[in-house]
């Protein structure tokens, strides 16, 4: 077995771990702390929204020497407005310009033609209109409430409505990330990166589903036991998915890298930037909340009933009676059942023995 299965076996048995909940309260304060300045981003820098959201024209043109420098400076001077200039894999121009109607775009186009040295009828235009662009980003909007409410009354069905409120407040946390590094990098925000934003909060909620439902066996008859407390088995629940989690978000993240480092970076393929900057950060986004976010979120909102109250009273005491008589408290920590069943892991950091 590999050093990493081995590893990941020995977390699911509870043999090693860490303690993640314990330490909840760093990890809310680096959330918070992530959070706040995206959202400072996005207040002073904005979003740099895409054409397709402003309105405009893009002009395509056939192979030609002129450098993207020039494109640029001959693009803005000829529209009044900023200009993208990206090079495509044929030798041609790809030239976006904001805030262009169709009499306005014919003129640009017929002096592009002259400035570039290429002919009129060669160069492609697509015009895009800020109404569409409108109806664009009102059906994102649209969509995304609606997935959010699905998948909060999905999950205070099968779960219970704690954990729905955790899986809310973690997706969130996933979108808000995301969006404030596309402030702070300038990246344009496109229909493709819409797509990607809503294709993260499926691996987000997956995670995180996955942690729940180790979480919500584990947590079954929790109340007939003293064994331990509600917090320690939702501890035992995200070492136990560690690995998985980890594995799952690697592979994915390997093809998105690809497509934003070597794509949209070495390779210049810029338009590939729109979908692949959402996907990485919102992959990464979204395994760190799912392990540091929404599980210690529904052990804060469980731990809150008196019926768990009581138990963590009852094991504690327990465990302090133990050490008073000169126990060791792990050993009363059985490791089979008395019906031979399996063994049953137990909580991070305490280990048991066969009576």
């Amino acid at each position: 077995m590999s050093k990493l299965g081995d590893l990941g076996a020995k977390l699911y048995r509870g043999e090693v771990g860490y303690d993640f909940v314990g330490k909840r309260f760093l990890w809310y304060g680096v959330s918070i702390l992530i959070t706040i300045t995206a959202i400072v981003a996005l207040a002073v820098q904005g979003l740099n929204m895409g054409i397709e959201f402003k309105g405009g024209a893009v002009f395509t043109t056939p192979k030609t020497a002129v450098s993207v420098a020039d494109a640029t400076e001959h693009a803005e001077k000829a529209s009044g407005h900023d200009a993208i200039v990206q090079e495509l894999g044929t030798g041609g121009l790809r030239l976006q310009i904001s805030g262009l109607d169709t009499a306005a775009a014919t003129d640009v186009k017929k002096q592009l033609a002259t400035d570039l040295k290429v002919t009129e009828a060669d160069i492609n235009a697509d015009l895009v209109g800020p109404s569409w662009g409108s109806q664009i980003a009102n059906k994102a909007w649209t969509g995304l409430g609606v997935f959010m409410i699905l998948v909060v009354i999905y999950l205070a069905i099968a779960f219970e409505w704690r954990m729905a409120v955790a899986a809310l407040i973690a997706l969130i946390h996933d979108l808000t990330i995301t969006v404030g590094v596309y402030a702070l990098v300038g990246f344009e925000v496109t229909p493709g990166t819409v797509i990607g934003l809503l294709t993260i909060l499926g691996y987000s909620l997956y995670d995180t589903v996955v942690v729940f439902d180790g979480l919500k066996e584990g947590s079954k008859d929790i109340t007939k036991q003293t064994r331990w407390t509600y917090s320690e088995i939702a501890n035992r629940s995200i070492n136990g998915t560690l690995v998985r989690s980890i594995n799952t978000t690697v592979v994915a993240l390997l093809p998105v890298a690809a497509l934003l480092f070597i794509g949209g970076g070495f390779l210049g393929a810029g338009m590939l930037n729109d979908i692949s900057l959402s996907l990485f950060v919102g992959l990464a986004a979204g395994a760190y909340s799912s392990i540091f976010i929404a599980t210690p979120l529904v052990v804060d909102l469980k731990e809150r009933e008196p019926a768990m109250k009581a138990l963590k009273k009852r094991v504690l005491a327990k465990r302090a009676a133990a050490t008073a008589k000169g126990e060791n408290p792990d050993e009363e920590y059985e490791t089979a059942s008395d019906d031979g069943e399996a063994p049953q892991a137990v909580p991070q950091g305490r280990a048991g023995r066969r009576r």
